[in-house]
């Protein structure tokens, strides 16, 4: 099997739009939560949210193309725009058949459904916009990647709610493992701040009501009520060693194992002993040639409520047992929140980042420990310890493991 690297990466992030500002909140513990600005709160359990800020689409694409997309294909293609830069590809030299595109989102547009309802109801059939199923399918923001880029490899989106971005990087290092590409772009984006958005996760009650944003995205604290839902893109250029070195190309990191798994038990609620996440992880682990023990860093999928942190604290110590003690464990959703389908993929970047520069950033927020959850949650920031494996976990509803472990590159 081939080995893959990571050459490029951008994000659209509420606390950055370009991954040195997203790295330098990240280092400095700076939180992107405010009060909801998209529409009148009111009436909503949720006050707050992770908006992303002063995001204007003709800064990465033409007018024409960005009226033909919605949010988080906008986001899409905007991330991509940066990690196809940072990467140093060269598109007119390369054969534009073997670069791919795996780019998911977890719900696509809810706005312009809500817009073209409304429109329904008031105005008949008639008045619908014709493009209303092109912005609002969720395949059109790795269809809008590979448009705007020209990219004509293998082009899929993958759709496994809150563990979209990972899945999208774990099926796209499959596809250079076997040898369907030579790079894959591969991430996730979301955009689903909107009225039914809010209201759907708050009457699942997964949403924090706190309207405090130092208390709103606690992960693993004994206070957490809820996510705060956050939106954005995190999208990374990947591509076989071999290209990477023929094109002399400047190595980030090293894609060394990912573990997909269902947990075949609930809807909405991971497995109550963690069965699948730690089968996901045991999976990426063994798949790197490592032992558990040689992890250094989980980026959890921490979302803050209950469940998931009891559950995914359950199956971090079913995976690794002692050494589960010995690790650090953060959530970079307790600074951006739930970035849903985006997630994923804006925590490998930040796994990525970690095994580059031996920073483990803290859990903002985490102040009050819980008693069932006993490990090291990182209420401070580490840059006293070698990163040289981390490993990036999601879950989605339906019961979606996904696992990516990351490691420094070397020869």
């Amino acid at each position: 099997m081939k080995r893959v690297v990571v050459t490029g990466m951008g994000v659209i992030t509420p606390i950055g739009k370009n991954v040195e500002d997203f790295w330098s909140n990240i280092k400095s513990g700076t939180t992107g939560f405010g009060p909801i600005t998209y529409f009148d709160t009111t009436d909503y359990r949720a006050k707050l949210a992770a908006e992303v800020k002063d995001f204007n689409a003709a800064d990465y694409m033409d007018g024409k193309s960005a009226r033909r997309m919605e949010k988080f294909c906008q986001y899409a293609v905007a991330a991509t725009k940066e990690a196809i830069e940072s990467s140093g590809l060269d598109l007119t030299k390369e054969d534009r058949t073997r670069i791919g595109v795996s780019v998911g989102s977890g719900i696509g547009d809810l706005v312009i459904i809500e817009k073209e309802y409304e429109k329904v109801l008031n105005n008949g059939p008639k008045r619908t916009n014709p493009l209303f199923v092109p912005l609002m399918i969720s395949n059109m923001a790795a269809g809008n990647v590979s448009i705007n880029f020209g990219l004509k490899g293998k082009c899929i989106n993958v759709v496994t709610a809150c563990a979209t971005g990972t899945h999208s990087i774990g099926e796209a290092y499959r596809a250079i493992q076997c040898g369907d590409a030579d790079v894959m772009v591969c991430g996730g984006t979301e955009a689903a701040i909107s009225k039914l958005g809010i209201a759907g996760f708050g009457a699942l009650t997964a949403l924090s009501s706190s309207e405090d944003p130092k208390r709103a995205s606690i992960p693993f604290d004994k206070e957490r009520n809820g996510f705060i839902m956050g939106e954005g893109a995190g999208v990374v250029v990947i591509e076989s060693l071999e290209h990477a070195k023929a094109r002399g190309a400047n190595i980030l990191a090293e894609v060394a194992g990912y573990g997909a798994t269902a947990d075949a038990f609930h809807i909405t609620s991971p497995a109550e002993d963690g069965e699948g996440a730690m089968r996901a992880m045991l999976l990426a682990v063994k798949e790197a040639g490592l032992k558990p023990e040689d992890v250094d860093y989980i980026n959890a999928h921490g979302t803050s409520t209950h469940h998931n942190d009891l559950f995914e604290t359950k199956s971090i110590k079913a995976a690794f047992g002692e050494h589960a003690y010995h690790l650090n464990v953060n959530s970079t959703k307790s600074m951006t929140g739930h970035l849903l389908g985006a997630a994923g993929a804006v925590e490998f970047i930040v796994c990525v980042k970690s095994v580059q520069e031996d920073f483990i950033h803290a859990t903002v927020g985490y102040s009050v420990p819980d008693e069932e959850l006993d490990l090291d949650y990182t209420k401070e920031a580490r840059t006293d310890k070698k990163v040289n494996v981390a490993i990036s976990n999601s879950l989605g509803f339906g019961g979606h493991n996904g696992t990516l472990l990351v490691k420094k590159y070397v020869e």
